[in-house]
């Protein structure tokens, strides 16, 4: 058995059990540190994008959304999937903000890269603090739940508020709103554009090519 923190967890054998519009599931067969043999169901995930665009007064463009996992309207930040083939994240971030909050921003940086649900899923998610930012018409977005989107300037010290309040529950959007908290108080530096995204997902991509 090696020390604690050395074994390299190899995979004995790895199952599709089903592969979707947006995520696919397989069943991993991993070699324990005592030797056992254990399964572990993964969902694969693109990876996706959220926003956190705070304009001159400090306020927080929101958007409310029907959420039909949960049956019910969430407050969350701008997001989206990276499921255009090649395109750059901050690219797809830029064309969220406008598609979902119509906005675009001249002022990039990234806040958090975060992993939501490390035990089961290999999602992360890169969240991109936008400012200087101008309004802009939203492309018509069809009858789906993005059709009934509500969007609202809250104040960023209110949505914090509303983080600790439960009122917003979706965890990228509490993770980036005490960020961008932090941020904006002068407590910390966001990075790059280009920062390394260590734990971007590609495997779900490669299934498209294979």
């Amino acid at each position: 058995m090696t020390r604690p923190g050395e074994h390299d967890f190899p995979v004995r054998s790895a199952t599709d059990i089903y592969s979707g519009r947006v995520m696919a599931l397989r069943s991993d067969r991993v070699v324990m540190p005592g030797g056992r043999v254990a399964t572990r169901e993964i969902l694969e995930h693109p990876g996706a994008v959220a926003v956190v665009a705070v304009d001159e007064s400090q306020r927080v463009r929101m958007l409310h959304q029907y959420r039909h996992a949960v049956r019910r309207r969430l407050w969350e930040l701008p997001a989206g999937l990276l499921d255009v083939a090649g395109e750059d994240p901050a690219v797809t971030a830029d064309r969220e903000l406008t598609e979902e909050a119509g906005l675009s921003a001249s002022d990039w940086s990234v806040l958090l890269d975060v992993v939501p649900s490390p035990g089961f899923s290999d999602e992360s998610v890169r969240i991109y603090l936008a400012r200087d930012l101008v309004e802009k018409d939203r492309p018509e977005l069809g009858d789906d739940e993005e059709a009934d989107l509500e969007l609202r300037w809250v104040p960023i010290a209110e949505a914090v508020g509303m983080v600790f309040a439960g009122e917003i529950v979706n965890a990228v959007s509490c993770a980036g709103l005490l960020a961008a908290r932090a941020v904006l108080a002068g407590e910390f530096d966001p990075r790059p554009v280009e920062a390394e995204w260590v734990d971007r997902p590609f495997r779900f991509a490669r299934r498209a090519d294979e």
